[in-house]
């Protein structure tokens, strides 16, 4: 981890050219990687050496990016994925097996949801969905004899709960277990999630730090704090020999870097969920301004949400950085720079009302995307989340009304003009 300020670290970190090198990042756009020595191949197989030889594994470019969104959290060791889901479906995947199981606060992404419950649960991994703001006893009732890990969002998509790390962090570590987290729409401009307890982060990188829609992505960091030695007998994959690999312990052979270093030479060798380095090379342009947009999109997003809340047809409007929100208070503690550039709405004229509106609206568009230059909004109930029945629905947050409304960079003025005369 560097010492520079996170400004910094977004321009600076994870590559450094060596003289008469490219400036830049560049983009190793080749599947394999040559060598004049077989033995030399044979070690890089056998894990007893660091090289590249195939890009489903790891490719330079790749590794670059990586590295810096490592640095962004204050991690150890860090991993790109083809997608954000890939991302959380590593992170679990990574330490359980079938007939384990896991703690989940319920508010989540739609995707996310059904892959925690119902995906896995067909490969023999259950889930226990909490309420978020739960007690201390209830989320405590939730833990089993098998369970494995504790995963939430920091900021959750699209209720916009705002997760108290210390109460999910504190239960997990007396179970000893890892607590994950999802920091996607925080970013780790404004959240470190490490600094509070959590020991995984994930990330869709699709999300705020491409910035500009352009390529989808996700990311793997690990804080390195885990003691995975300390609670052998749960986490075998990690602390037992790997016959794969001829006997490699991993937590013996890596050490902090044993997690990641799993998830790649397990995970992404058998699943194959490896980002483009194309992609790798557009997110990390992104990840250049990344400390420049988030700012902006909490600025626009957080007058919009005032203009909403005095607007005589809105019914509701949820924001984190709202002075009397609900979850105002958390934001404040975890992060009081900023949260998000998304909101949540309803209209008084209800789910039709919703739909009408976002129909009428000119330069906000409808789309199934969020967190990127372009203000844009989307009604989960009819499209992320469609999957899920009123029951699901409403352990997730999500209203029937519910408008997402990811504010952008544009001018907050304009936003507005759109909205008004939509309404």
């Amino acid at each position: 981890m560097s010492d520079y300020r996170i400004e910094t670290k977004c321009i600076q970190s994870g590559y450094e050219p060596g003289n008469g090198e490219p400036r830049i990042v560049p983009i190793y756009q080749s599947t394999t990687f040559r060598y004049t020595s077989s033995e030399q191949m044979g070690r890089l197989f056998d894990l007893e050496e660091s090289g590249y030889f195939y890009t489903r594994l790891q490719n330079p470019t790749n590794d670059a990016v990586a590295a810096k969104i490592c640095d962004l959290e204050g991690g150890a060791a860090a991993m790109l994925t083809s997608s954000g889901q890939a991302a959380n479906f590593y992170a679990i995947m990574n330490i359980v097996q079938a007939g384990d199981h896991i703690v989940c606060a319920s508010a989540l992404y739609g995707g996310t949801y059904n892959l925690y419950a119902h995906t896995i649960r067909r490969m023999g991994v259950e889930a226990t969905f909490v309420d978020p703001d739960c007690t201390e006893d209830e989320l405590e009732a939730a833990f089993q004899e098998n369970t494995k890990a504790v995963f939430g969002e920091s900021i959750a998509n699209p209720a916009l709960v705002v997760l108290d790390f210390e109460k999910f962090s504190a239960a997990a570590h007396r179970h000893g277990v890892p607590f994950i987290v999802d920091n996607t729409f925080a970013t780790p401009i404004n959240c470190r999630p490490f600094e509070w307890g959590a020991d995984i982060v994930t990330h869709s990188t699709t999300k705020y730090m491409d910035g500009h829609a352009a390529c989808v992505g996700g990311a793997i960091v690990d804080s390195g704090n885990f003691d995975w030695e300390a609670h052998a007998e749960k986490f075998p994959g990690l602390t037992t020999p790997d016959e794969t690999y001829h006997g490699i312990v991993y937590t013996q052979k890596f050490g902090k870097g044993a997690y990641i270093t799993k998830a790649t030479a397990q995970l992404m060798r058998d699943l194959g969920s490896i980002q483009s380095p194309q992609n790798a090379f557009l997110l990390n342009i992104g990840l250049e301004t990344l400390h420049l947009r988030v700012p902006r999109h909490c600025e626009n997003a957080l007058k919009v949400a005032e203009y909403l809340k005095n607007h005589e047809k809105v019914a509701w409007v949820s924001y984190p950085s709202l002075p009397g929100d609900k979850y105002y208070s958390l934001a404040q503690k975890y992060m009081p720079n900023g949260t998000c550039g998304v909101l949540t709405f309803g209209l008084k004229g209800g789910r039709d009302a919703a739909v009408e509106m976002m129909d009428r609206l000119k330069m906000i568009a409808i789309v199934t995307h969020v967190a990127d230059a372009r203000s844009c909004v989307l009604h989960p109930a009819s499209h992320t989340h469609r999957q899920m029945n009123e029951q699901e629905l409403k352990e997730a947050g999500v209203q029937p009304d519910l408008i997402r409304f990811s504010v952008g960079l544009e001018n907050a003025e304009d936003i507005i003009a759109d909205v008004e005369q939509a309404m």
